[in-house]
């Protein structure tokens, strides 16, 4: 781990940002440069204090600033802490045990730790870093939480690309058994050694419970549905009829799975959206309720318009089967499209279908997925509720 008494750090120019995302090209090299992942203080151009936090020399993000006091240490203790806040945060004000034991206990900078995330599975904490320095740090974070969650299991990664940008090198733990969770009564098994990221989307909990509670008695088209999660909600709920499409054949085994827990029957189809879409508007096809839920389209800023015309050609084509007077929810995943420019995706989506779209609500994900004023970073997943008509 670090020594007591950090490098030093300087800044090229002035700092008045809030936001604990440091650039290299505003960071001068230091003479000794720490290794990726180390705890650093930096200092101003006149040398006055700005924070403490994570260097990274090989990092886009050269400094990840976690404390701003310069009397407080980022060490051990200093860890536990923080995730003691946010542990403290989901059970005693949020009171997430009351509702489902798979919450996002540490949302990264949402929760001023910068590049780590851990999801609660029942008895399984799957931990997932995106930096350098909590990779570094894992073995206090492993202690911090088996505080809160005693015999606990652990299942811990970090993406491939996380690793080059970042460059540390981890092959992720032994794969971790699957566990079986239960939110708003309804079941789900939980894999995150299987064929998708951390084992549920526990984000879309709150958007899975509105949105089945209007699907009673109707027919129901889950696109994109990986796991089955709104599909097997909408089942559970007294859906009369509840389909759900994914191109991944792994995941709709899951899905299976998970409508067995629950002892509901959805359809599950492994197809590609656009040309099933396309051949059940062609026959007719029409549903109360449609899903559309598709997987993040891109990591990357000159990838974003792009992404946005992939959305704009499935939301056109989903809204298509919506029944007149239906319900159509759309969502996205990928960061890096704003609130702004997803609904006007959507109100072209709209034009070019020659519907119209009243929106019902917006949303996002759920409170345990808490973000910064000041740091937009954690706000990705976008919800929109729709009326159609014609």
């Amino acid at each position: 781990m670090d020594a007591l008494a950090p490098t030093t750090v300087r800044l090229r120019n002035a700092w008045r940002s809030s936001h604990p995302w440091i650039f290299q090209k505003l960071v001068e090299k230091p003479a000794v440069r720490p290794k990726p992942g180390s705890i650093v203080d930096v200092v101003g151009v006149e040398g006055d204090w700005i924070g403490r936090g994570f260097y990274n020399g090989h990092s886009r993000i050269a400094v990840r600033i976690l404390e701003t006091d310069p009397q407080i240490a980022v060490d051990q203790a200093w860890f536990a802490r923080k995730i003691g806040e946010a542990v403290r945060l989901r059970r005693e004000f949020l009171q997430l045990d009351q509702v489902s034991d798979a919450w996002r206990v540490v949302h990264s900078e949402g929760d001023g730790l910068s590049g780590l995330v851990v999801d609660r599975y029942a008895d399984l904490l799957v931990v997932e870093f995106f930096s350098a320095g909590m990779y570094r740090h894992r073995e206090w974070i492993y202690e911090a939480l088996r505080e809160h969650f005693p015999g606990c299991r652990f299942h811990a990664f970090a993406d491939e690309h996380v690793q080059k940008q970042e460059s540390f090198d981890f092959r992720g733990t032994e794969p971790a058994k699957p566990a079986v969770i239960t939110e708003h009564g309804i079941k789900f098994r939980a894999d995150p050694a299987g064929a998708h990221k951390t084992g549920f989307f526990a984000d879309q909990r709150d958007n899975r419970e509105w949105l089945s509670h209007l699907c009673e008695g109707r027919r129901v088209l889950d696109l994109c549905c990986n796991t089955g999660g709104f599909a097997v909600y909408a089942a559970a709920r007294g859906a009369s009829e509840v389909v759900g499409i994914d191109i991944d054949n792994d995941v709709i085994e899951i899905a299976k799975g998970n409508a067995k827990l629950n002892n509901v029957r959805p359809r599950f189809v492994q197809a590609d959206i656009f040309p099933w879409l396309r051949d059940a508007s062609n026959n007719g096809e029409r549903f109360d309720v449609v899903i559309l839920d598709p997987a993040k389209m891109t990591r990357d800023r000159e990838q974003v318009i792009p992404a946005l015309k992939k959305y704009l050609d499935m939301n056109k084509l989903a809204l298509g089967v919506v029944k007149p007077g239906g319900l159509f929810a759309t969502f996205s995943c990928t960061g890096l499209v704003s609130e702004e420019q997803f609904l006007d995706m959507l109100r072209r989506a709209a034009f070019y279908a020659g519907r119209t779209v009243q929106v019902l609500k917006i949303s996002g994900a759920g409170p345990d997925h808490p973000f910064l004023a000041n740091v937009h970073e954690s706000r990705y997943l976008k919800a929109v509720f729709c009326r159609v008509l014609d």
